[in-house]
């Protein structure tokens, strides 16, 4: 134990060593180690950081809610048929009264979209607002927040009220300063609206909702002003199971309710679509699955090419220490003490290219964390992957030197100039 502990410790010292003897050749060599070991780390890094926030956004959206519409959120692998899907009719206050009647369901609501409304107040105007006109039950679906006044009432809801709720960029951009917008009146779609509530900030989510940015008013007053059932608007439903609820069986029911609502026959396909988050998560993880692939082909290239650096150090080390090798193996040092110093001074190299690459991704780490606001997850597993490859890498670059030193005949070694 104490033979192994000093040849770990001769061999680590040796590589402080030669880094320090031959600064820029020893950097240049490592540089592929580093760079490997960077890629690898890197994008390990910032896949876990994007499955943890995605994870996050899903736990405060809820997995256990469905949204149904015209349109479907992924192919299934096969031709996506926009023009069946815009052909379809929309969802309707009827759809909504009655899949509420299906025991499994927690609650449903339904919430028709307008990206492109301009809201007016005085001689302020925002563009580019996302509308969400909704019925009963929409703030229990979504992760409603108020920061000033109150949500919309369920009076208001039930009927063709003129009350609305903002968004907080919206509010700023329509009342500077500390202007309260509660009690104001706001125009668009060619009526006038009183403020009710703000939103709190909280940024756009993965179902495509920008609170933010945004305008919550009644379904019914949209229904009075534009024609709900065009095909120029998709109003979407929204179902969220009822507590500890299978959310497949929910949607089996769900099917089932809306195939007998829209008189669908057996045999015919649905004229509708019912998405869920996991869907989004599923194709988010395989597209996760190829970046990791595709992270560790380019590290591995990185990782090669440093080896052939680090095997370069090391052949050049053995010639010049030929003589002390010979001196060594004549006084009694046996072969593998002999290969073991060499090797460990490899691994010691290699493991000192793969901590620059880890430092790098630390310092990165944090940058993006306090500074761009993206929360960056960092893994003891990585780091403990990018150490244990370079312990890999430094074996494979250091073996073949170091057995060629231990096989030096001590003779000709010391006769070496």
């Amino acid at each position: 134990m104490k033979n192994i502990a000093q040849i770990i410790s001769t061999g680590t010292v040796q590589a402080i060593l030669e880094l320090r003897s031959n600064k820029l050749r020893t950097v240049l060599s490592l540089l592929g180690i580093t760079i490997g070991i960077f890629c690898i780390i890197a994008v390990l890094t910032v896949l876990d950081s994007l499955k943890n926030n995605i994870r996050k956004d899903m736990a405060s959206l809820g997995s256990d809610i469905l949204y149904v519409g015209r349109w479907p959120w992924m192919d299934d692998g096969g031709e996506y048929k926009w023009w069946e899907y815009w052909r379809r009719p929309g969802m309707t206050p009827q759809d909504v009264k009655a899949i509420q009647q299906i025991p499994d369901v927690g609650t449903a609501t339904l919430c028709l979209r307008n990206d492109a409304l301009t809201l007016k107040h005085d001689n302020n105007d925002v563009g580019s607002v996302t509308g969400y006109a909704v019925l009963n039950d929409f703030d229990k679906v979504q992760n409603i927040e108020i920061a000033q006044g109150r949500y919309l009432s369920a009076s208001e809801l039930d009927g063709s009220s003129n009350a609305a709720v903002l968004g907080e960029q919206v509010t700023q951009s329509l009342f500077p300063g500390s202007i309260s917008p509660l009690g104001k009146s706001v125009t668009f779609m060619g009526t006038k609206f009183i403020v009710v509530g703000v939103l709190k900030q909280v940024g756009q989510n993965m179902t495509g909702f920008d609170f933010d940015n945004c305008v919550i008013f009644p379904y019914y007053m949209a229904a009075s002003l534009v024609n709900v059932r065009s095909l120029d608007y998709d109003p979407m439903l929204a179902v969220k199971a009822g507590n500890d609820k299978n959310l497949e069986e929910v949607r089996y029911e769900v099917e089932g309710v809306l195939r007998r609502m829209r008189k669908v026959r057996p045999g015919q396909p649905d004229d509708f679509s019912i998405n869920q988050l996991s869907q989004v998560s599923q194709k988010v993880e395989s597209f996760f699955g190829t970046v990791d692939v595709v992270a560790w082909v380019i590290g591995g290239f990185s990782l090669i090419v440093g080896a052939f650096g680090i095997a370069n150090i090391m052949f050049v080390t053995v010639k010049e220490r030929t003589r002390i090798i010979g001196l060594k193996k004549a006084i009694g040092a046996r072969r593998i003490s002999i290969m073991w110093e060499f090797l460990m001074e490899a691994i010691a190299l290699c493991l000192i290219g793969g901590l620059m690459g880890i430092v790098i991704v630390l310092l990165l780490g944090l940058v993006l964390t306090y500074a761009v606001d993206f929360h960056v997850t960092l893994s003891f597993g990585n780091f403990f992957i990018g150490i244990f490859v370079s312990i890999f890498v430094g074996v494979l670059s250091g073996f073949i030197p170091a057995r060629t030193a231990s096989r030096l005949d001590p003779v000709v070694a010391i006769r070496t100039h």
